[in-house]
């Protein structure tokens, strides 16, 4: 059965495991890679929640993750606000796609 995951810091994601995801505490980028690296192997996993604050920490195990896996990872904010990290990712997507950026530099 399809599963979703939310990672990030414990005090940002523990509400997710109250709609039925399982929740991946990590607190530096390190483990967020680690961590990236086992959900990627795993076939059930469907879905991943990914703090904004741990993501700007390792863009790059972001997209190996991506790369690797066919789980859709999302990145979300926190209660301190969103840095825009998920519109500047569907930004330069849609300009990829389009050769032009039809939604603006902000």
């Amino acid at each position: 059965m399809p599963k979703g995951v939310a990672l990030g810091q414990k005090h940002h994601i523990l509400g997710f495991k109250g709609v039925g995801f399982e929740i991946v505490a990590v607190e530096d980028s390190a483990g967020l890679e680690r961590e990236l690296v086992l959900l990627a192997r795993d076939p059930e996993v469907a879905l991943v929640l990914l703090t904004e604050d741990m993501a700007v920490e390792a863009p790059e195990a972001v997209e190996n993750f991506r790369v690797r896996s066919s789980a859709i990872l999302t990145i979300i904010p926190t209660h301190e606000g969103s840095r825009h990290v998920s519109f500047q990712e569907i930004r330069k997507s849609v300009e990829r796609s389009l050769g032009v950026d039809i939604l603006g530099k902000q």
